[in-house]
This record gives structure tokens, sequence and C-alpha cells, in this order.
């Protein structure tokens, strides 16, 4: 196994602002929060709106539409990467660095690159659960307090919070808002379409579940 760094940043670009050099290429999911943006690699390109994702493993640019836009960028990177150097650069383009969390991958490996949309209505709740591999949350609206390993935390709006994947999570919104939020995971190719949760408790695993799941991109990966 070695060490890899899974990271998140927020990309916020004016109007029809554009990155003044694109991102290297690299393992990398662009998930539009708001506005829209075009994004470009050596393949080609596409226009995203919100709530749309999109995967590249090239030199990548992103220019934002006519209202600007708020892109969630999730990249996976080897140990030791600084995270200062993701920074996006440009003339009305801000990049913040929002989490970084190493995970031990298996190089030579093939993996599975998912990114989907969590959506818990008020009060609804995420059972104790694992997953079958590591990823990196962000919380596009709502609340959402998340319990484990005997602590709870409480995630606003526009936080991210990282889960390892076996570590067992109880997590749930509020009674007045939702808990809406952005998914990026690594997980064994073998799930290409299917869940990556399991149950801990029997008494859970019939229990109605009322999260709603959006898959954008389930992309296989070599590292």
């Amino acid at each position: 196994m070695a060490d890899y760094i899974l990271r998140v940043y927020t990309d916020v670009l004016t109007e029809k602002a554009t990155l003044s050099s694109a991102l290297p290429g690299g393992n990398r999911g662009l998930y539009l929060a708001d506005g829209m943006a075009t994004v470009r690699d050596e393949r080609g390109g596409a226009t995203l709106s919100a709530n749309s994702a999109w995967f590249s493993t090239g030199n990548t640019t992103i220019t934002a539409g006519a209202n600007g836009a708020r892109v969630l960028r999730y990249e996976l990177v080897k140990g030791g990467t600084p995270d200062a150097d993701g920074l996006a650069q440009g003339d009305g383009v801000t990049s913040i660095h929002k989490l970084s969390a190493a995970v031990d991958l298996e190089p030579g490996d093939g993996y599975l690159w998912r990114c989907d949309r969590v959506d818990i209505p008020p009060s609804g709740i995420a059972y104790t659960h694992v997953h079958q591999g590591p990823g990196i949350r962000c919380l596009l609206e709502g609340g959402f307090k998340v319990e484990t390993g005997g602590e709870t935390h409480v995630i606003a709006a526009g936080e991210p919070w990282f889960e390892a994947g076996p570590i067992p999570v109880l997590a749930y919104a509020p009674d007045d808002k939702p808990g809406n939020f952005s998914r990026t995971m690594i997980l064994p190719r073998a799930l290409k379409g299917k869940s990556s949760i399991s149950y801990v408790n029997e008494e859970d695993k019939d229990k109605p579940k009322r999260q709603k799941y959006t898959i954008f991109l389930d992309e296989f990966i070599e590292i």
C-alpha cells in the first residue's frame, strides 16, 4: 500500500473568468455547485450547469459563464504533494483549499472514482453504516451531524468532511434543514453502478431510507 491524498478545493470564478494556466494532469472530478462553466482538457470539453460533474486525467481549464461559477474540485494525488500547488490561478478566480485526507491505495491496482450527490430531507437519518472506500463530502445546503469514532461533528453549509470507509458512521439532518452534499469516493471497480453502503446494525437494514442518491461519475481510474 502507498500514501495518496484525496483533496477538495472550492474555485469561485466571476463572470467569464478563466484560469490563467491549466491545472496539471491527474485524477480529477469537477462538481459545479452554482452557475455555468466550460471545462476542457486534451480530449475535448463540456459545458456544465449547476448540479453536474465532469472527470478528467488531463490538463484542465475552467471558464465561467456569464453569471460566474462555483466549482468543487476533487483530486487524487501522491502523498507529499503540497496543497498550495493545487490552487487555481487567474483574474477573477478565487481558489480555496478546503480539505485533504491521506488514503492508502495499492499502486498498479485499478479503482473506481465515484462522484455523486446525496440528498437527505429534514430529520432524515443515514443509519450507522460503512462504505467500501474512502471519500470526501462537502455540504451543499442545510446542516448535518456526523457521529464517528466516538466524536460528533456539526457540519455547516460549505464545509467538507472525510470518511475513511470502514469506520462506522451515523449521520443525520436537523429537523428544520436538509443535509444535501456532494461526495467523491475511491472504490473497488466491482462497485460500478452499485451502492457502496453497508449497514452495521441488523435492525437498521430494513428501515425506510429517506436519502436520495444521484451518481454523476463512475469512472475507472489507474494510480
